[in-house]
């Protein structure tokens, strides 16, 4: 005869079973949850401008006054998972694949960050193991799967041991390029990982070696762009804004700058503004001073400013920094562009949100329209009608890289990596309207 069951003990063992399936149950619910911490976030350039010596938490709270200030509520219900409230979880991927460049138009990031391969098993398909050539340093992550934690393919790990690289599905290099000093085996990948634009990085001396490039031109395969802006409905792309982005500025032109010497001409062509509006250079390059540190210099843009001259430090193709998204866009301020070429501007930033000075034979015409929307109030509110509209959103490298590895890999590579990336008309020291690539 089986022993009997005291009530009291009846009552613990249905406890024990409750908390058992609740447990599972949050674990289930929350395994898709990914972290708000950027996985790779790309760093501003340590040449100029004020928002290199701003915090973190400075700069998200800006993005998030972007996404949220001053703009009615809106339905979250239906929105991927990367974004703001985003509930909508990807699925394994059905359908032709839309993941490198030869496969689909645009910049991907969207497909990449809810695409699960079909065969993909979660915990039982095994990882794929990165290794980071130059170490984990530069990318301020730590060997181990939990860069991965949250991702919709989670199945990774990095190692920054040497003594892997024979094993390792992938080679992922930032910035520098060493050659193992071995032949590549035939599944793995090697991904060239640039921050800055040509200028500023290395030529690399060896071809036949690079399968991927993960950089912030729109053409790479990995696109990792400084800020990626996604519209909540890409039909609604305008709101009527409550508010009047004129309102007591008496300032007409602001700039934070501190290298001098940028090679696009970029101090001269403001110079030259400056002769036909009012141009206030902060920095070295100019008469007055704000502390990069300092909160109140973003405090007294907002305020009192109507323009700020986003200018990059070269013109290249998809080069598009914080300069513009940060010291731009995340302020009341119109962000007057210079850098990479219109149509880059016009594929990456909200709509009607800014003014290239490439849409103008020169200074002086661009000063003359800058002169009309200082006094035109409903012309010059008309830029600021894409706030509310969408946001900024983390684009997850490591969880697209990952992702990524998952999927069926055909063998591709770069024949010269570096015609790709630095060949005739990717950047210009001219206008882009006055190049002949144009």
């Amino acid at each position: 005869m089986p022993p009997r069951l005291s009530a009291r003990r009846l009552f613990l063992v249905i406890l024990f079973f409750l908390g058992v399936s609740l447990l599972v149950s949050l674990h289930h619910r929350f395994s898709w949850v990914p972290s708000r911490t950027t996985p790779m976030q790309a760093n501003p350039e340590p040449d100029d401008e004020l928002v290199v010596m701003a915090s973190v938490p400075s700069i998200v709270q800006n993005y998030e006054r972007v996404n949220s200030e001053e703009t009615e509520p809106t339905e979250k219900q239906g929105r991927p998972w990367f974004m703001a409230g985003g509930t909508e979880y990807p699925t394994n991927y059905k359908g032709p694949p839309r993941l490198f460049p030869d496969q689909a138009d645009g910049d991907r990031v969207v497909d990449q960050l809810m695409y699960v391969p079909e065969d993909y098993q979660g915990y039982d398909t095994p990882e794929k193991v990165i290794l980071a050539y130059n170490g984990l340093g530069p990318w301020g992550q730590k060997s181990g799967s939990a860069s991965f934690h949250g991702c919709p393919v989670n199945r990774c790990t990095l190692t920054d041991d040497r003594s892997k690289a024979a094993d390792a599905d992938a080679l992922l290099y930032k910035d520098t390029f060493i050659h193992p000093g071995v032949p590549r085996p035939m599944k793995q990948v090697w991904i060239m990982y640039f921050l800055e634009c040509p200028y500023h990085t290395q030529s690399i001396k060896f071809a036949d070696v690079i399968n991927w490039t993960a950089t912030y031109r729109r053409d790479s395969d990995i696109v990792a762009p400084y800020e990626r802006w996604t519209y909540h409905d890409p039909q609604v792309r305008q709101k009527v804004q409550p508010r009047d982005y004129a309102a007591n500025k008496t300032r007409k032109v602001a700039w934070f700058v501190s290298n001098c010497g940028a090679r696009n001409g970029r101090l001269a062509y403001a110079r030259e503004l400056a002769k036909y509006i009012p141009v206030d250079i902060y920095g070295t390059c100019g008469p007055l001073k704000c502390p990069r540190s300092d909160k109140k210099c973003f405090e007294i843009l907002d305020r009192e400013y109507k323009f700020y001259l986003a200018f990059e430090n070269s013109n290249c193709r998809d080069y598009i920094t914080e300069k513009f998204y940060v010291n731009g866009l995340s302020q009341n301020v119109l962000p007057i562009v210079m850098g990479a070429r219109p149509e880059d501007y016009q594929r990456s930033a909200p709509e009607g949100s800014y003014i290239h000075v490439d849409e103008f034979a020169g200074p002086e015409e661009l000063a003359a329209y800058l002169h009309r929307l200082d006094k035109d109030n409903a012309l010059y509110n008309s830029y600021f009608k894409w706030k509310g509209t969408g946001e900024f959103i983390n684009t997850y490298f490591w969880c697209r890289l990952c992702a990524m590895l998952h999927s069926p890999v055909l063998p591709r590579h770069y024949e010269d990596v570096n015609d790709w990336w630095r060949g005739p008309g990717v950047c210009t020291s001219k206008s882009w309207r006055n190049t002949e690539f144009v």
